[in-house]
């Protein structure tokens, strides 16, 4: 005769752990100010939960909390945060305790209960990390699955393009830039906000020119850096970097906008973008607007690309490593201010 189902051996918690919550939403400069960080219970999981203690978390410039008049008609609530909620994002952590579920302490999954320590969620919020799929577990938690879709799918990167890649040096830029060298582009052109930044992307990353944000006219730069035009846009920024691209699109040019952080890091997110409706007729130039979360039948793809050009060397994963979940409010308000290259991890 069996016995009972054998119970899950205890783990010692701790009694309380830290989370990042926002304090109030920015009108004009982001601060550490905005943020506090606060000690609360460990949260204990029900049936069909995870506990997960967090290990390491991503920060990105498009967490920045946005103010928006009618926040529920914007369409993305997970790029929403309000005042005195816990701020979230993708993190990697190693599951504690699942009751009435198939995960095993110790399985590392990803999921968006980032900026805590400790996370309860739902199984179906969790993610098991294969450790044999990258080499390096932190790209996991890179944003090179929204930057292949968006070489891939969106723009359609092929053999000879010439591509301009806005917002190069940020965490999906670092990476775009590169898939789409890998997928064929003869030549691949960034936009940064700094000489440091695009020394760097030439000298790193495998860019041939980058215009620079208040360096002139970006129109006039980008001319002069792909004076037969552009073939595909892989757009992160919006706003005048759009209307530039446009300017240089050649016929048949394809557009991905996987961002809009001219307007999200402005006092008006969603402030639109004037562009010439007969441009984009006359010269057939397509325009796709891009979502991981339609895209997930691609995942396999992109890991298996992304890991197989990391080994070889043909991809590098730039990024910064921090120490402490202190230093998260910091780093969100450093990359909006554009001083990081690549990705901020934060390790808890």
């Amino acid at each position: 005769m069996s016995g009972p189902p054998a119970e899950e051996p205890r783990v010692s918690l701790p009694a309380t752990h830290r989370e990042v919550r926002l304090t109030a939403l920015p009108e004009g400069a982001l601060t550490p100010g905005h943020f506090e960080v606060v000690t609360v219970p460990v949260p204990t999981p029900g049936p069909g939960q995870v506990l997960v203690r967090n290990q390491l978390m991503s920060v990105a410039a498009v967490m920045r909390p946005l103010t928006l008049a009618d926040p529920d008609a914007f369409g993305l609530p997970q790029l929403l945060h309000r005042a005195g909620e816990v701020m979230r994002g993708p993190a990697l952590g190693e599951v504690v305790h699942a009751p009435g579920t198939d995960l095993a302490p110790g399985t590392v999954v990803r999921h968006r209960a980032g900026w805590r320590e400790y996370a309860v969620l739902g199984a179906g919020e969790v993610s098991p990390v294969d450790p044999e799929a990258l080499p390096d577990p932190a790209a996991h938690l890179s944003q090179g699955f929204t930057a292949w879709l968006g070489v891939v799918r969106g723009a359609g990167v092929r053999r000879g393009d010439t591509v301009f890649v806005t917002g190069a040096a940020g965490g999906v830029g670092s990476l775009a830039g590169q898939f789409a060298r890998l997928h064929g582009a003869a030549r691949v052109i960034g936009s940064t906000g700094s000489r440091h930044k695009a020394d760097r992307l030439t000298r790193e990353l495998g860019y041939d020119a980058v215009v620079l944000r208040g360096a002139g006219p970006l129109d006039e730069q980008l001319r002069a850096a792909a004076p037969d035009g552009i073939d595909a846009l892989f757009d992160t920024v919006g706003g005048e970097q759009l209307r530039a691209a446009l300017a240089l699109a050649r016929r048949n040019a394809r557009f991905a906008l996987v961002g809009a952080l001219a307007a999200q890091l402005s006092d008006d997110a969603l402030a639109p973008t004037a562009i010439s409706t007969l441009a984009l007729i006359a010269r057939s130039v397509t325009l796709r607007g891009i979502s991981a979360a339609d895209h997930q039948d691609a995942m396999p793809d992109y890991l298996r690309e992304f890991g197989r050009a990391l080994r070889e060397g043909a991809i590098t994963y730039p990024y910064t490593r921090l120490t402490g979940i202190d230093r998260a409010p910091g780093a969100l308000c450093e990359l909006v201010e554009g001083r990081h290259l690549g990705a901020v991890l934060v390790e808890l």
